[in-house]
């Protein structure tokens, strides 16, 4: 996974920027306690140091005077915050009015919690985080607000209002060793010609650029208009299905912070990662008594500002953009490749793919960035699955933590003005919180399935080794398949899809279904290895056993789906997962070595739509995987017909013959008769070992699931070191 630095054409290099010897300077020590943290008391900055806030010195602008609030300009604005913030200009006009001073009667001192803060003797020279909740009750909300947020955002890497940063990789012009020589204030930065350079340890740094830079930012304010207009009042409606139905179980928004902003001002938001949260929240309107009545917006208006805001957002990246754009491909209907490449791309120009546990940012970003990051990564796996082609995130260079309890917590001062929780609300945020944990962990072991039987590398493996690749294979499948039942195995009670309570979403279902199709993908590249030619007897009838066990559980769990599944929040792949179920029935149909296994897959492919037909009545986008099983049957029509199982040449393909499987009934072995001699007695050379296992109550010729467990030691035991991995769960 490269990472490269890019620069805007608007701000060429016209000459050389010569590089001084460096001053002798003591070094500070980055650790990733807490003195990387805001801090909320003001440091007197060293000499040459840039300041973004003015000193009592300079005098504040005339909207500033007449509101008696504090003048605060960011380094390369032109209007302060809150000439900004009102949308008017910003002046040095007028003349400092005299101060009126309330005469003094009883010889007291007025209050200080009655003063302004231009009043305060210091108030100029303090930090604007340092300003007490007392001194803002003289404000309006919005000016409180403002204050606030300068504090909460103005440290921030990945979330600054007018800037934009980029990750500078270590083979750019940029080196390392050149970085070093430069001076770096109290915030870690250093001004230079193209830019400011934001260092975040000893050994990363970016590059911080003004978003006025950038092509179409003028189109933002119009993007928010649009916005806006389409979706009318309903816009904290949404927000709150939001946060109720999507978030818990993909939580990659800092919920807290955003309220707090949200209703302050939603202006200040990015309107791609708005129109996300609206899309997303449009598929439960009807779920809402308030909202059911009403007219429902526009969806298709909301996606086409959603794009155009995505596509001009990505020329100055910025955490909301990777957040947007993972949104935007949560819509069961979005089905993008492109954009999940970009989004790649647009997460390394941020440094998602660096492990930032040490980083000189706010701890709550730090595990902002860490969900996000681990977002980025399933949305790339996931995509390589469903799509079938190469992924973008390589393990070399993946450098992002696991995920703990403490990436999802908030900042301690935002929640300090929050609304306590209720205890429904942190059970849910935790059950919510475990299941993003645990779709990280099995995407992990997906993408090694993918990477062990689907990369280009592997696939001519599997061709050279001829007619051995199904050895291969089971081989190679067995730690894989380990991993997988260990995974299943540690699930946590509440995530079980029987422990969910009555008229509550649940979105546990879409985990149990990447689960399967996890688990089809590994046994499908087994049925694909298998040819009845070449392919040993008992060898054949175990795998294609084995891979029929997977899809009767498959189909079972889709089975029992309940409405509190179906009407919750499914994962973006969940499409494509329930129709590689029935892809994988038809392929199990297609090979078939008899005509009687070939009915049984028909029979069962039939419950199978039934079953999506009827449950796309809550969960509208399985309409996609009837249709993509009515294309699969289309093409199936052309299959020749097969033999019956009577027929002799049938054992030879690896179903036993009604004479072994009425002796393999008995599920017996005669004593002091070796496994090969029974096994020649009942069912002759072409089938040894098959006499140990009785037939499944589906079809002649099957086992039951715990005669294959049966087989896979037995065969253990007879033959050590024979792979039979793919038989077990």
């Amino acid at each position: 996974m490269t990472s490269a630095v890019a620069f805007h054409s608007a701000m060429p290099r016209s000459t050389p920027v010569p590089i001084a010897a460096a001053r002798p300077r003591s070094k500070r020590p980055m650790t990733p306690g807490k003195e990387n943290v805001i801090q909320l008391k003001s440091v007197p900055a060293p000499v040459g140091a840039v300041s973004n806030i003015r000193s009592r010195r300079e005098r504040p602008c005339d909207a500033c005077r007449r509101r008696k609030s504090r003048c605060v300009i960011h380094e390369g604005a032109v209007l302060c915050v809150l000439c900004e913030f009102h949308k008017q200009e910003c002046t040095f006009v007028q003349s400092p009015q005299p101060r009126k001073r309330k005469p003094v009667g009883d010889g007291k001192k007025e209050p200080a919690k009655k003063r302004s803060v231009d009043a305060s003797p210091s108030s100029q020279d303090q930090n604007p985080a340092e300003i007490s909740p007392v001194s803002l009750t003289t404000t309006s909300p919005q000016q409180a607000f403002a204050h606030r947020e300068i504090a909460t955002l103005g440290e921030t890497l990945g979330l600054q209002r007018r800037k934009h940063s980029r990750y500078i990789g270590r083979t750019t012009p940029f080196d390392p060793t050149l970085i070093s020589l430069s001076e770096f204030d109290i915030h870690h930065e250093s001004n230079f010609d193209l830019g400011t350079l934001r260092r975040v340890n000893e050994n990363e740094c970016f590059i911080m650029l003004p978003d006025e830079s950038t092509r179409e930012y003028a189109e933002e304010a119009d993007a928010l208009n649009a916005l806006e207009q389409a979706i009318g009042s309903h816009g904290p409606a949404l927000v709150d299905i939001y946060f109720r139905t999507v978030h818990p179980s993909f939580p990659i928004i800092q919920k807290y912070l955003f309220l707090e902003r949200y209703r302050a001002n939603q202006r200040q938001f990015s309107p791609a990662l708005l129109a996300g949260m609206y899309i997303l929240a449009l598929n439960w309107w009807s779920h809402d008594p308030s909202l059911a009545v009403q007219q429902k917006p526009d969806a298709a208006k909301l996606e086409s500002i959603a794009s155009k805001a995505l596509a001009f957002a990505i020329q100055r990246p910025k955490l909301s953009t990777v957040q947007g754009g993972l949104l935007l491909l949560q819509r069961p209907e979005a089905d993008s490749w492109s954009l999940t490449t970009q989004l790649v791309a647009v997460g390394q120009e941020l440094g998602l793919h660096l492990d930032c546990s040490n980083w000189s940012i706010p701890v709550w970003e730090r595990g902002l960035r860490k969900r996000i990051a681990w977002a980025l990564y399933m949305q790339d796996k996931w995509s390589s699955l469903i799509h079938g082609r190469p992924s973008h995130i390589f393990s070399a260079n993946w450098a992002v933590k696991p995920i703990t309890a403490n990436d999802f917590a908030e900042d301690s001062e935002v929640m300090e003005r929050a609304s306590p929780q209720s205890e429904d609300d942190l059970a849910e945020a935790e059950a919510g919180q475990t299941l993003f944990s645990q779709m990280i962990a099995l995407t992990g072991i997906m993408a090694e399935v993918m990477d062990t039987f689907y990369t280009q590398v592997a696939i001519q493996d599997f061709e050279n080794a001829g007619k051995n690749s199904t050895q291969l294979i089971l081989e190679r499948a067995k730690p894989v398949q380990i991993k997988l039942k260990e995974w299943f195995a540690k699930l946590p009670n509440s995530m079980r899809t029987q422990n969910t309570e009555g008229k509550k979403l649940s979105s546990t279902g879409y985990l149990h279904l990447a689960y399967f199709a996890t688990e089809i993908t590994l046994h499908r590249r087994i049925v694909q290895s298998l040819d009845p030619k070449v392919s040993e007897p008992y060898l054949l009838y175990i795998c294609r056993s084995a891979a029929k066990t997977r899809l009767i559980s498959a189909m079972d769990f889709v089975n029992r789906l309940k409405p509190e599944h179906l009407q919750s929040f499914w994962y973006f792949a969940s499409k494509i997962n329930f129709t590689l179920i029935g892809t994988f029935g038809s392929l199990l149909w297609a090979t078939a070595p008899a005509q009687e296994e070939a009915e049984f897959y028909k029979t069962r492919l039939r419950e199978y739509r039934w079953t999506l037909s009827v449950s796309a009545k809550r969960a509208q986008f399985l309409d996609y995987a009837v249709q993509m099983l009515d294309a699969s049957r289309a093409m199936l029509n052309n299959l020749a017909e097969k033999p019956s199982i009577a027929q002799s040449q049938v054992s030879n393909a690896g179903v036993p013959s009604e004479r072994f499987a009425a002796a393999a009934a008995s599920g017996t072995r005669s004593p002091g008769v070796s496994s090969q001699a029974q096994a020649e007695q009942i069912g002759g050379e072409d089938s040894p070992e098959l006499s140990r296992y009785p037939s499944g109550t589906s079809f002649a010729g099957f086992p039951s699931t715990e005669a294959l467990e049966q087989y896979a030691d037995r065969m253990e035991e007879d033959s050590p070191g024979t792979s039979v991995s793919g038989v077990r769960d």
